[in-house]
């Protein structure tokens, strides 16, 4: 018997009692008993054998059934995260974004808002409302002069950074330039808010405040004369007069030695600049002269 049959036998436990004593006097049994020990330590991997073909198979089809489904799942996630962060702008930006209207200078414009309530809006000036929640929140914020002829309803409010007018089915024209606060009443009742004061308007009431002086007044008229062309003013500062003719003929107004805080009371006309500036020109002994780019200056007498 060759060696490779005994170390076969050994590894089998096949031989007899006699060969084995004769195998591990051998020079040889310590290297193979080390060889032996040493691939006891070693451990197979988990390993399972499948029964048959169709049961790999199943078991394969379902791993990668799995697979598929997290791969898809994960791109799926990400684009419905997208999307409600897309539908979110959407919602912020165009239901909470506001109307805005805005006229030019010697331009006037009519709005009807969603209650059909109207406003007229004169030149140089700007109204904000938000059209998707009109119908329980009737307020706009204004930035000018404006007209309004306001629908029977819930409480309808105009917001300027001079004051607050709050009105429920009323015609009532509310002007803010600049320092200058105005509201005239000429349907209704008006509750007009501008700092610490509250007052109540009745139909011919007019409410003025300029920086932190305000006074209450009448008018004689049953419309804002601007609706007719005719801008008109009742001791107002001189430099409002200037302005609101800039406005109305889209002008540039610069002035020499005069006193611009003179109170000023009249009126000028919106259709022929010539005659306009004579009516606020003479009264105040002041002069005009127009150049040839349009523009205006008004000059003062010299002493």
């Amino acid at each position: 018997m060759n060696k490779e049959d005994n170390i076969k036998k050994w590894l089998n436990d096949e031989l007899t009692p006699a060969e084995r004593q004769a195998f591990e006097q051998g020079d040889d049994f310590a290297l193979h008993q080390a060889i032996l020990d040493g691939a006891k330590h070693f451990k197979a991997s988990n390993f399972s054998e499948p029964e048959s073909f169709n049961d790999f198979k199943s078991t394969y089809d379902a791993k990668r059934t799995k697979t598929k489904k997290l791969n898809w799942f994960k791109p799926m996630l990400r684009i419905a995260s997208v999307l409600v962060i897309a539908f979110g702008a959407y919602f912020t930006f165009f239901y909470n974004y506001p109307t805005r209207i805005q006229t030019l200078a010697s331009e006037q414009t009519i709005i009807e808002l969603p209650d059909q309530s109207e406003v007229i809006l004169n030149s140089g000036s700007q109204i904000e409302y938000n059209e998707k929640t009109w119908n329980t929140n009737r307020r706009l914020t204004l930035d000018g002069e404006a007209y309004f002829k306001v629908a029977k309803g819930k409480t309808f409010d105009v917001i300027t950074s001079q004051g607050l007018v709050t009105v429920v089915g009323t015609e009532f024209n509310v002007k803010q330039r600049f320092n200058y606060f105005e509201v005239h009443c000429y349907e209704g009742i008006v509750q007009v808010t501008s700092g610490d004061v509250t007052k109540k308007l009745f139909a011919g009431d007019t409410y003025r405040r300029l920086g932190d002086d305000y006074a209450s007044d009448t008018t004689p008229f049953l419309k804002p004369q601007w609706t007719q062309n005719k801008s008109a003013f009742k001791a107002v500062p001189f430099d409002l007069v200037i302005a609101e003719m800039e406005r109305q003929y889209d002008i540039k107004i610069t002035v020499d030695n005069i006193d611009a805080n003179r109170l000023f009371t009249g009126g000028f006309m919106h259709d022929n600049i010539e005659n306009a500036l004579l009516s606020i020109t003479q009264p105040m002994g002041l002069s005009y002269k127009i150049n040839a780019s349009n523009d205006v200056v008004i000059h003062g007498n010299k002493k």
